[in-house]
């Protein structure tokens, strides 16, 4: 239970910082102009790197989550929940997540350079990494309301209880 509760301490705090990053973002400063008449909010880049920094921590804990979770069934009885082994639960949504962050990298290669109104240019290679982020939060939003619908529907618990 202990990591459950660790694990939920973590989730409300992220929550906290994004909600308290995003309030900023909204109140100081947003209504910036810049000389060709383009709002300019001041703390874009503070969202930014908590958008960057959220990607890179949730892939690095992706990693570890996938290879303690191979380490840790490597025989016996295994926990289930509503009849799925959890091994697998882990694995199937280390795979999607892999996967989303792939498929949004492979669709946005090429991208060009991008150069605000201010001057300020951003590489190829960072808007291509931002359009990755965009479409994988797509693609996991897609994957967790389909997962929403089957758990309601009880689908799994069904198919787990006839056998």
């Amino acid at each position: 239970m202990k990591l459950e509760k660790i694990s939920n301490n973590v989730l409300y705090a992220i929550c906290a910082v994004s909600v308290l990053v995003f309030i900023l973002f909204f109140t100081v400063g947003y209504n910036n102009y810049d000389e060709k008449g383009n709002v300019a909010p001041s703390l874009t880049g503070v969202l930014l790197f908590l958008q960057y920094a959220l990607g890179v921590i949730t892939f690095i804990l992706m990693i570890w989550s996938l290879v303690k979770s191979l380490q840790n069934s490597g025989g016996g009885d295994e926990k289930t929940t509503k009849g799925i082994p959890g091994s697998k639960i882990i694995l199937c949504t280390s795979i999607i997540t892999l996967l989303s962050f792939v498929i949004g990298y492979v669709f946005n290669l090429g991208e060009e350079s991008f150069t605000t109104s201010s001057g300020v240019t951003t590489s190829g290679g960072m808007v291509t990494v931002v359009d990755a982020f965009i479409w994988s939060i797509y693609i996991l939003f897609f994957v967790a309301v389909v997962a929403v619908v089957v758990s309601a529907t009880g689908v799994m618990t069904k198919t787990a209880s006839k056998k």
